[in-house]
């Protein structure tokens, strides 16, 4: 008999398209009705409200009732993960689905990915923390240094009150359309919150992307530039 975790029951469920393009619209991190998730599924409400059961079953999402609506969100933070690992290594592997319009490159700019900003800024700006030694890389383990410290207290980021979630502080999280790294974690997610909170950007209505004004892109690529600092 064989023993271990069972990848065939969750490769099932992730592998039917309509299940997949629900599943993808939920890695936004935004909590939809079955109503729209049917739209985005291509298929009825009764058809659309099965595979949700069988989804919330799977472990892979959560409900929450409010008045006499339910919304479906992912299940976590590591469903997330999971979704966004799949489409990279689809991506890697040329199983890909065309869509043309304005979508595409402004999803490949920015988006969000569960609750961190995800796409060329969100690499970026791991790199740039890297880079300026504000944040230690050991392969995929991530670490705030005392430099990073200080920068991200002058950005406004908080890391005492983010130390005490039992999310991990800072994570990297494979790009499907960088196809490296970004930055997750209860970090991830606070400085994405604060870009939108100063206006830096805003939530696109109709995708994931992250939609940055001119002042906003100047003052992101000011903040997290890739430059070598000059050592003194």
């Amino acid at each position: 008999m064989n023993e271990g975790p069972d990848i065939a029951q969750i490769a099932s469920l992730i592998g039917d398209p309509a299940r997949a393009n629900m599943l993808a619209a939920l890695s936004g991190g935004r909590a939809l009705t079955a109503t729209e998730l049917a739209g985005i599924g291509g298929i009825t409400l009764p058809t659309a409200s099965a595979h949700l059961s069988k989804l919330e079953a799977g472990g892979l999402l959560s409900q929450r009732k409010q008045g006499r609506h339910r919304y479906f969100t992912l299940a976590d933070e590591a469903a997330a993960r999971l979704i966004e690992t799949m489409m990279g290594f689809a991506s890697s592997r040329g199983h890909l689905r065309y869509r043309p319009g304005p979508k595409d490159p402004a999803l490949r700019k920015a988006r969000v990915c569960y609750d961190h900003l995800a796409g060329d800024f969100g690499v970026r700006m791991l790199d740039s923390f890297v880079c300026h030694g504000e944040i230690a890389s050991d392969g995929e383990n991530l670490s705030v240094t005392e430099k990073g410290r200080v920068q991200l207290a002058t950005f406004g980021i908080d890391l005492s009150s983010l130390a005490s979630s039992r999310r991990p502080l800072c994570k990297s999280c494979l790009d499907w359309s960088e196809r490296r790294s970004h930055l997750a974690g209860t970090l991830g997610k606070a400085l994405l919150a604060h870009m939108l909170d100063k206006g830096w950007a805003r939530r696109s209505e109709e995708s994931r992307a992250v939609l940055f004004s001119p002042e906003g892109e100047r003052k992101f690529l000011l903040q997290f530039p890739l430059d070598t600092p000059t050592l003194k």
